[in-house]
């Protein structure tokens, strides 16, 4: 079996997010998003995973702890150049395989990671990006294939033709690379662009140029590409997932009559026949068994509520 590690890109100021902290510590569903991230790389099996941090990074730091090893980006010079300060931790490593991710993306899911890399395998690719389909595509790189299917380029919407934009295949900024490819084209990253920076997207020519082969792998789960960067995109990754929460609940048995005000963790388990009011909180490791009814108004963090229990009491 391969071996695989991870780069997270979590440098990122996040300026429209008009926050104290970093941005990948904005919450979606009470849980920062580098931890979905964290947890989705953990889930698929790579666990020997860096986190190149920048702005606020020492707050970051602090929060991860021993979870992931740190590196630090001083200039904002480019995902590229993001990457590059992880170049001991690439070097040191024994790893086949490196997952780049970025830490603003908590929407990235363990099956869409470990089917990237199969594909990324077996296809024998140097590089490997992972791509999603939206019905609107506007904004995002659109993944440009050869009539082999392979990758030939990814085009920005600013660069792209009239053909291009109607494009609906698109880079979600996750790649898988063979580590010493990616070691070699780092290198050979220049600022030769507009804004002065290393891009890594421009691995992909490199590779490209030396005949190796980069392909691009489409996932199902097109939320995958979300980010947010103000605070309204984030309440609407917050919004999108809660909803998707509540139907799994209602699905699995969980009465809930309306959804409004209701908002409950990834990590909480609801037995089948219990009911769900309107204005209830359910965070952390709550558990609540069968036949109970909670709320309205009820808030409660890493509960063990018995089968039966009604929340308010009467």
């Amino acid at each position: 079996m391969s071996k695989k590690c991870a780069i997270v890109l979590a440098g990122g100021e996040g300026k429209r997010m008009k926050s104290t902290r970093p941005k990948v510590l904005s919450e979606v569903l009470f849980t920062p998003m580098i931890d979905w991230v964290l947890d989705a790389a953990a889930d698929s099996g790579v666990e020997d995973v860096v986190l190149v941090v920048g702005h606020l990074g020492e707050m970051l730091e602090s929060y991860i702890a021993d979870r992931a090893n740190i590196v630090w980006q001083r200039e904002r010079l480019g995902t590229g150049h993001a990457v590059m300060q992880a170049l001991p931790f690439l070097e040191a490593s024994d790893a086949d395989h490196v997952l780049i991710l970025n830490g603003d993306a908590p929407f990235m899911d363990a099956e869409t990671i470990s089917q990237s890399e199969a594909l990324h395998e077996k296809e024998g690719n140097a590089v490997t990006v992972i791509s999603a389909r939206l019905t609107d595509p506007f904004g995002y790189g659109r993944i440009v294939r050869g009539e082999d299917g392979s990758l030939d380029s990814i085009v920005e919407e600013k660069d792209a033709t009239a053909g291009q934009r109607a494009i609906t295949e698109v880079n979600s900024g996750a790649m898988w690379f063979n580590r010493e490819d990616l070691i070699s084209s780092l290198g050979k990253l220049t600022t030769d662009n507009a804004a002065g920076e290393y891009y890594l997207t421009d691995t992909i020519g490199i590779l490209r140029a030396e005949g190796k082969r980069a392909g691009a792998a489409m996932t199902e789960n097109a939320k995958v590409v979300l980010g947010a960067n103000d605070r309204y995109q984030l309440y609407q990754l917050n919004e999108m997932v809660r909803k998707d929460i509540l139907k799994e609940h209602m699905l699995n048995g969980v009465g809930i009559p309306c959804m409004d005000g209701i908002m409950i963790a990834p990590g909480v388990e609801i037995a089948a026949g219990t009911t769900i009011l309107p204005n209830t909180i359910l965070r952390g490791k709550t558990v609540i068994g069968a036949d109970c009814v909670i709320g309205p108004g009820v808030v409660l963090t890493d509960a063990d509520v018995p089968a039966g229990t009604v929340l308010p009491e009467e």
